[in-house]
């Protein structure tokens, strides 16, 4: 089942018009920290008429049109997924892969380099069709769908499930949800993999200012549904203060 709402199935509070209006200033590009600032606020808002994605579609048709970036996009495969990969000489011959909100494909190429067969999905149709145009006889299949609400063909049907920087821009249930769901596509004897921004802080504050919001210990530990914990590192990187990050291995017992 793919996702069949539209961008313009907006309540009257956050209609398509304002939310246009927010990703935008005054018609000029907006740089990281303010495209940040303003795609939380279209996160909160939209959480709360309980519509928590299709604002997801218009920022990828604003970037399509060149008006902004995709501040999660970096358009090469994520360095904690290659090293991840490359420390266990991942091969995935004969074996299935489930990327979650793919973006523009990067990381599903990678996963498809190491042999899988895979699958990338997201929300946005034009992220979609971005990462076909950039990929033009790939092996992924990329489709459209919503994590919130997969196809029941998906459930336990892959070896491998990589999740990154997906549930972190998600807001109340909807967040909740995506935890709950990512088990669950993991085949008998597969793996799920989690990256994600980190916060230490067990009840971290979730303003609009602080998007994307950071996933607690707790939130890591409850996308594990019923598979075990293989490794869960607390990453820390350069700077001051040091940019925080989850990678959480899961396998499911065969």
């Amino acid at each position: 089942m793919k996702d069949t709402r539209t961008p313009t199935q907006y309540s009257n509070d956050v209609s398509r018009q304002d939310t246009e209006h927010a990703l935008m200033a005054d018609g000029h590009d907006l740089d990281q920290d303010a495209l940040r600032a303003r795609a939380g606020k279209l996160a909160a808002e939209s959480a709360t008429v309980s519509d928590a994605t299709s604002w997801f579609e218009l920022l990828y048709q604003a970037a399509a049109r060149g008006e902004v970036t995709i501040p999660w996009a970096s358009f090469a495969p994520h360095p904690h997924l290659v090293q991840w990969a490359r420390a266990r000489s991942l091969r995935g011959t004969g074996r299935t892969a489930l990327v979650v909100g793919c973006g523009f494909g990067d990381d599903a190429e990678f996963v498809a380099s190491r042999g899988f067969n895979v699958v990338a999905f997201d929300i946005s149709p034009t992220a979609i069709d971005g990462a076909r145009g950039r990929f033009p006889g790939s092996s992924v299949d990329y489709t459209q769908g919503d994590l919130l609400n997969p196809p029941t063909s998906w459930r336990g049907a892959f070896d491998l499930v990589v999740e990154i920087y997906t549930v972190q821009p998600l807001h109340g249930t909807a967040r909740t949800t995506a935890l709950s769901v990512l088990p669950r596509f993991v085949a008998p004897g597969g793996t799920l993999l989690i990256i994600a921004f980190a916060t230490e802080e067990s009840a971290p504050e979730r303003d609009q200012a602080s998007f994307p919001w950071p996933l607690t210990r707790a939130e890591i530990d409850s996308a594990a549904g019923l598979l075990h914990p293989v490794k869960i590192e607390l990453l820390r990187g350069d700077g001051t203060p040091p940019i925080l990050r989850w990678r959480a291995e899961f396998n499911r017992t065969a």
